[in-house]
């Protein structure tokens, strides 16, 4: 894979939750995915942040939805992974596991 076409650590766990999310991928949404599964406290403003350079990127796309009395009648915006989004984690988790075998765990020695 060419310098510069890995992904950052947050960006893979963003793309992961919208992945896991479908429909349902939206900002507030991933977040607390990323939350309960991480137990990463992030901020919404760094989810949303993630979302727009990745879909400057070409990882992901958005689409307003209609508005809502909930939401005070404001529209959800939502996301779901490109073609190269789907390729990008594709080979996030290849490398992932490429580095990963040979190792057993737990590490001894805490890995020092």
């Amino acid at each position: 894979m060419p310098k510069g076409e890995s992904l950052g650590e947050f960006e893979h766990l963003v793309l992961l939750a919208v992945l896991r999310l479908g429909v349902d991928a939206y900002g507030m949404r991933v977040r607390r995915e990323i939350a309960e599964r991480t137990g990463r406290d992030v901020t919404i403003g760094a989810v949303y942040a993630t979302l727009e350079r990745l879909e400057a990127k070409g990882l992901v796309k958005s689409q307003i939805g209609d508005s809502t009395a909930e939401r005070g009648g404001r529209a959800k915006r939502s996301f779901h992974l490109t073609g190269a989004g789907v390729e990008a984690v594709n080979r996030a988790q290849e490398s992932l596991l490429s580095m990963l075998e040979g190792i057993a765990f737990p590490v001894p020695g805490g890995g020092q």
